[in-house]
């Protein structure tokens, strides 16, 4: 088998995931979750919008829910993960490098929470309206961010010979010739070993979350925070069988990755929260629940101008026809009827005066 044709039947990594720019480095991890970020808050604009959101709320809660969600998502890493940081030979500083890589969704999602609480209610939207507009943008953006663990050589399974198999390379510091997985350059592209390309299996399935949520919300309109239950539940679902596809070091229960008794007990309990959200009724409307009218009012029908002018006439002749009808009620009522209105004194005068009385 010649080197094109391994080349043709594999996917090939990147020989870098950071490239210098002077005393900067550009880590291409950091980049694609920034761009993540902001496909879920353009998204999840519209969608807010469309469920009677004002422009630019997504942006305001953001500020409080994006620091939360990365700082959760670092600290249920570090805490799942933390023999990579302490130990013998391991350095704790290690842990506050974010932009290294290491983000645990659910700690994300956790602690991203209450910083959406927090901007939702100072804004007055319900928290579940806010969750079920940004469902399909989070899971989006969950499957752009693995396109940086693609270019950091992480998140692989295990060895495989299927034709999508992806080629891992030995990436050295250019400086100093040690073996730099993370920050260093692969000098030679020979590959040392072929494994399943987990973040493409998890990239593909979020995608496809993202459609599965979008469709079903058309169908059933989905309110109360069931459209992200929904979101939820395809994604451990996923998660959990991918999950146990991977190689890389991870803390075990029972010999088990925590990542998949976790995936296991959130889709249990997203997947209760859906079947029961549907006691609460159709999707809330939220310029009616603050009073800002129906943003979801059918649009105005068009009408003709031969149709106007003959509701025009329509209208004259009816106008017609009560005054026709008003004329002949007054025509109708008696003439004594109209003298009584003068007053007793017009009674009176018709009436005989009485005689003295004779003793």
């Amino acid at each position: 088998m010649t080197g094109a044709t391994v080349f043709l039947a594999n996917i090939p990594s990147p020989d870098r995931g950071v490239w210098e720019i002077g005393p900067i480095p550009i880590r291409a991890y950091a980049i694609f979750i920034i761009i993540g970020i902001i496909v879920a808050i353009w998204w999840g604009e519209k969608r807010l919008q469309a469920r009677g959101g004002r422009p630019g709320e997504v942006v305001d809660i953001a500020v409080y829910a994006v620091p939360f969600g990365l700082i959760g998502g670092r600290l249920y890493h570090v805490i799942t993960d933390y023999h990579r940081y302490f130990g013998e030979g391991k350095n704790p500083i290690d842990a506050l490098k974010i932009w290294e890589g290491g983000l645990g969704i659910w700690g994300a999602i956790a602690l991203g929470a209450v910083g959406a609480w927090l901007g939702a209610k100072r804004k007055g939207i319900p928290l579940p309206v806010f969750a079920d507009a940004v469902a399909p943008g989070i899971v989006t953006a969950q499957a752009i961010g693995r396109i940086g663990n693609y270019f950091n050589q992480e998140l692989y399974g295990g060895p495989t010979t299927l034709p999508w198999g992806l080629e891992i390379y030995q990436r050295v510091n250019p400086n100093t010739g040690i073996a730099d997985q993370l920050s260093g350059v692969a000098v030679d592209h020979t590959p040392i070993a072929i494994v399943h390309p987990t973040f493409l299996y998890e990239l593909l399935w979020n995608l496809a979350v993202a459609l599965l949520v979008v469709y079903v919300d058309k169908k059933m309109r989905l309110g109360h925070g069931r459209a992200f239950a929904l979101y939820v539940a395809g994604y451990t679902l996923g998660r959990t069988w991918i999950e146990l596809m991977r190689t890389d070091d991870a803390t075990l229960v029972f010999g088990v990755r925590v990542n998949v008794w976790v995936s296991i007990l959130v889709f249990i309990g997203a997947v209760v929260y859906f079947i029961m959200g549907r006691s609460k009724g159709e999707r809330e409307d939220l310029a009616l629940l603050r009073g800002d009218g129906t943003p979801q009012d059918p649009a105005p029908i068009e009408v003709s101008d031969d149709a106007e002018e003959e509701a025009e006439a329509s209208d004259t002749d009816d106008e017609d026809t009560d005054g026709k009808k008003d004329d002949e009620k007054t025509a109708k009522v008696p003439v004594a009827a109209v003298e009584a209105k003068d007053g007793d004194e017009a009674v009176k005068k018709d009436e005989p005066e009485a005689e003295p009385k004779k003793d």
